[in-house]
């Protein structure tokens, strides 16, 4: 173990607490109030609250948590387990605990749905960000990003909430609560993904300059940024040209976009989105990554 692995270590877990503290509190606010539909293992304890209030939600939570634990160990490993245990543990305490210290009035189930989606979403976006989840359809999400890894994470779990949103619609006897439920999943996700892959946004520029060698040295002085040379032709004028091809952070854009105009007024400059950037100056691939 290196000497910053502790450190990293407690960062990681007190980024997880934050998450777990804000999806609980999210939870017992928007959700339990509103009777507003909810995916996973905690619709389960939704409906039996329902049934019979004395069962409390984050314990039917723990206790169902454990077979899919034991399924998840052998193929996620020993790290992600245990941090998701530490995420599973604290949302079930803490939905409990919350619910034991205030009873959230209800509210229009409309700003329920939608502020409980973005709050739910960010608050599983830094749980998974740290390689965590908070049991149940989370764990199983990530089970199915293993074989599915193309898959957004947000979608995954999207799919596999919906099940349990009808169940939740028909324990209520309300098709209203599977319906904001719906909304409130869609925008979980949205707000997830854009945790997960959203925050380090990237780009990749093509330029097409008659001073490629000069504005490729200039790039890389400037913004710290290496260039790569693609061959290419004119198709009007038949020449043969060097294509700049440039990865940057999305904060760069400005700048690059200067550094070209001051070069070469007349060159050729497209911008396009890079969902992702492995290597030197971006991210690292790791194994098992979201």
């Amino acid at each position: 173990m290196t000497k910053s692995n502790p450190t990293r270590m407690v960062r990681d877990y007190t980024w997880i607490a934050l998450g777990s503290l804000l999806y609980s509190l999210s939870f017992d606010w928007f959700y339990v109030p509103n009777q507003i539909g909810f995916g996973g293992l905690t619709a389960l304890g939704m409906i039996l609250n329902h049934l019979s209030p004395a069962i409390p939600i984050g314990t039917v939570v723990l206790v169902l948590n454990i077979p899919i634990f034991i399924l998840g160990w052998k193929f996620l490993g020993g790290h992600t387990l245990v941090s998701s245990l530490f995420a599973m543990a604290a949302t079930s305490v803490l939905v409990d605990l919350i619910a034991a210290l205030y009873t959230f009035p209800p509210m229009d189930p409309m700003l329920s749905a939608v502020f409980g989606g973005v709050s739910l979403g960010a608050s599983l976006g830094m749980i998974f960000s740290k390689g965590a989840t908070t049991g149940g359809t989370d764990l199983i999400a990530r089970l199915l990003k293993l074989p599915f890894a193309w898959l957004p994470m947000g979608k995954l779990l999207m799919v596999v909430d919906l099940t349990m949103l009808l169940a939740v619609s028909v324990a209520f006897r309300s098709l209203e609560s599977a319906m904001y439920g719906i909304i409130a999943l869609y925008i979980s996700t949205l707000v997830m993904d854009q945790v997960l892959y959203g925050l380090d946004k990237s780009k990749v520029a093509y330029i097409i300059t008659s001073n490629p060698r000069p504005m490729a040295e200039e790039i890389d002085r400037q913004l710290d940024r290496g260039t790569t040379f693609l061959y290419g032709e004119g198709s009007f004028s038949g020449q043969n040209k060097l294509v700049l091809m440039c990865a940057f952070k999305q904060r760069q854009i400005v700048p690059l976009k200067a550094l070209v105009h001051e070069l070469d007024p007349q060159a050729f400059l497209i911008v396009c989105d890079a969902h992702e950037v492995l290597g030197l100056g971006f991210r690292r691939y790791q194994k098992n990554d979201l």
